[in-house]
């Protein structure tokens, strides 16, 4: 009977401890951290062990393993968008790069001017313009006075042409009257030599 009884309470404890864990549930939402806490605490204790259910360690494990498929997942996505970006930073580099040269290039182009395909300074350009342009003027003022002073000359010449050509033509007329009265002498002298 001290074994039937032993037996039966060993029964009775063993079945109020088998009831006593069904009653226990897993927490399988949280973080893995609340879910590793809530496992050890509803585990039981056997001397310096700790008794865990399989289908807790099953479910915990397929917990993890889903946190660790969805962080990949995120590590993915994130190092996705990080190539993207990247991309995009080495796009806009080349393409800030290419601004800055262009900018450069008509900074010089703004800066100088091509003239018989060498490229001078504006200033520069302009001072020897400027100067070719005030030679030039120069050139003309001096031609048109020279032209003026031609024009005044050709005048005078004219002038003193036309007094030449009218004292010549009095001189002419003068000459013409005294041969006249030189022939008339002559011709009287000779029809006086006739008439003796």
């Amino acid at each position: 009977m001290k074994t039937h009884l032993l037996l039966t309470l060993t029964l009775f404890f063993i079945l109020s401890k088998v009831q006593g864990q069904t009653t226990k549930k897993f927490i399988d939402s949280g973080s893995v951290d609340n879910q590793f806490e809530n496992l050890i605490k509803n585990s039981n204790k056997y001397q310096d062990y700790k008794v865990v259910k399989l289908n807790w360690l099953l479910k915990l494990k397929s917990n993890i393993n889903d946190s660790i498929l969805a962080s990949k997942e995120e590590i993915l996505n994130a190092t996705n968008t990080i190539n993207n970006q990247k991309q995009i930073i080495d796009s806009l580099n080349t393409s800030l790069s290419t601004s800055k040269n262009e900018i450069t290039t008509l900074k010089t182009q703004i800066s100088t001017i091509s003239f018989l395909g060498i490229d001078f300074e504006k200033g520069l350009f302009k001072t020897i313009m400027l100067s070719i342009i005030g030679g030039l003027v120069l050139f003309l003022l001096f031609f048109i006075s020279k032209f003026k002073q031609s024009i005044s000359i050709t005048k005078q010449t004219k002038s003193n042409l036309k007094e030449v050509e009218d004292e010549y033509e009095e001189h002419r007329k003068k000459a013409l009257e005294r041969e006249q009265k030189v022939m008339r002498r002559l011709q009287d002298e000779l029809n006086k030599q006739k008439k003796d």
